[in-house]
């Protein structure tokens, strides 16, 4: 009678190389970083490898990898990692920062309060961006205190447009004080008479 093998039990499986795959990230070729990034989430010490490729990448699809990476973990702290290239001056990177925020929602979820008490509008601009991705009622409620004391009309129109998909009846009052904050901005204005019949209709 042949023998058998065993299949190999999860101990028995080699661990990566983490030294090998930072070696890759750090100083192979966009298309061996490339494939590095995507599959650096196997490895035991992946968000530390992957904070330190980012830092350095300066290849969009490459980072776009990374970025993805740090979704697939989806954890508090890979969220984390995402968030200082919010600020960047690089467009590509504020995009692949703020999709693998949406791409993890109850992670970024967890980072919300901050983002949008940045001192910086651009960034409390992306957050509620980054609102509309988590469960509605959270939403919601973030962003009518958001509206509440904010003095942007262009971070006060995001999260109105937000709100248009996600907000509920408590939404209609804040959405009302804040058209009579900004009596002359007519694109605010239409923005929440949008939000307001949109939310009345649901």
């Amino acid at each position: 009678m042949p023998l058998v093998r065993k299949p190999s039990s999860p101990a028995e499986m080699p661990t990566p190389d983490v030294r090998k795959w930072s070696k890759l990230l750090a100083d192979g070729s966009d298309d061996e970083r490339w494939d590095a990034a995507r599959s650096a989430t196997l490895l035991p010490d992946a968000l530390a490898v992957l904070t330190d490729a980012l830092a350095r990448e300066r290849v969009p699809r490459v980072r776009e990898a990374i970025f993805t990476a740090l979704a697939k973990i989806g954890s508090s702290e890979s969220a984390a990692v995402a968030l200082p290239y919010l600020r960047s001056d690089d467009a590509s990177q504020r995009t692949a920062a703020l999709d693998a925020l949406r791409a993890m929602p109850a992670a970024a979820a967890e980072h919300l309060p901050q983002l949008l008490e940045d001192t910086e509008a651009d960034v409390r601009l992306l957050a509620c961006e980054i609102a509309r991705w988590t469960p509605a009622d959270h939403a919601s409620r973030m962003l009518g205190e958001l509206i509440e004391r904010e003095l942007n009309t262009n971070v006060c129109a995001a999260a109105v447009e937000v709100l248009a998909e996600v907000g509920n009846a408590a939404s209609v009052p804040i959405l009302a004080r804040c058209a009579a904050r900004f009596p002359e901005d007519p694109f605010l204005i239409f923005a929440v008479k949008v939000a307001r019949d949109r939310i009345g209709s649901r």
